[in-house]
């Protein structure tokens, strides 16, 4: 109850209270409406409230950068992962490459020295090698298949290897010149003596047997095949000879030579062809 000049009033009813509001409201908009009266007014409290709002809505713009933060952070992290797996697997292909290179480039060297003793080559792979005791050969991945016959001459771009003892139809044993077994007569480059290189068994030595201390040979003199017996062609290198010692109590000089060859290297080698060959590849043993 409210006391007016002595009279008491009651308070309005929420209706007449809802009523008198609406009509207010109402009255309120249809002014601002038509003469824009309380633009100012909300420009006003939109500045005053524009503090309380940038603090209001401070908590969810930290969050959201922590979130951004550690989101972008996160996202970094896995790219350089990314990037480094990328780079690892690059790498190695790389790594992959470089034999491949190396390993073209013993096959040409290989085929340029072939034009020069030889009118057909074909390049073979390894596809075996021997593990017994002082006899070494190898086995290739050509055979009677390809033309390949029992004598043939084997060489890479340094010097002859060996020649094929074994034919089957798609691969080849080829016994190398350090067997133990196999000979090649050779010619002295620089002074033409005629001479047979022998195998030792060992991988990387040859001998040069039954010559007598006047034999004209001296320690870094190159071996080379002399094309007697037409199995080898002529005048291709075989043996440098590394050791000669002249033991007065033996008929002949003990000579040691290495193979010109690389015969513990690369994975191909190269079969040739000069003038006529056999119509037919040789048979398997």
């Amino acid at each position: 109850m409210i006391n007016v000049f002595g009279r008491s009033i009651g308070a309005p009813s929420h209706l007449t209270r809802l009523v008198l509001l609406s009509a207010l409201s109402v009255a309120l908009m249809m002014l601002d409406h038509r003469g824009h009266h309380l633009e100012k007014i909300r420009a006003g409290l939109n500045v005053l409230a524009y503090p309380i709002q940038i603090i209001a809505s401070a908590p969810a713009y930290i969050g959201r950068g922590i979130a951004d933060f550690f989101t972008t952070r996160g996202t970094l992290r896995e790219d350089n992962e990314k990037l480094l797996a990328e780079r690892q697997s690059l790498l190695a292909r790389l790594q992959q490459f470089e034999p491949l290179e190396q390993e073209n480039r013993r096959l040409r060297q290989m085929l340029v020295s072939a034009a020069l003793v030889a009118d057909k080559a074909i390049a073979a792979e390894l596809v075996e090698v021997s593990s017994e005791p002082f006899t070494r050969k190898v086995v290739v991945a050509k055979g009677s298949q390809d033309g390949v016959y029992v004598g043939q001459s084997v060489i890479d771009a340094h010097g002859v290897m060996g020649q094929v003892t074994q034919v089957a139809g798609h691969v080849s044993r080829v016994t190398l010149i350090t067997d133990a077994g196999h000979a090649i007569p050779v010619l002295n480059n620089r002074s033409g003596l005629r001479a047979l290189v022998f195998g030792t068994g060992n991988p990387d030595t040859v001998k040069v047997p039954y010559l007598t201390a006047n034999a004209d040979i001296k320690e870094g003199d190159l071996l080379v095949s002399s094309g007697m017996g037409g199995t080898f062609p002529p005048g291709y290198p075989v043996a440098r000879v590394v050791k000669i010692v002249n033991d007065p109590n033996e008929a002949f000089l003990a000579i040691t030579a290495k193979p010109a060859a690389q015969l513990n290297h690369g994975k191909q080698v190269l079969l040739i062809w000069r003038g006529n060959v056999p119509q037919s590849g040789g048979k398997s043993k």
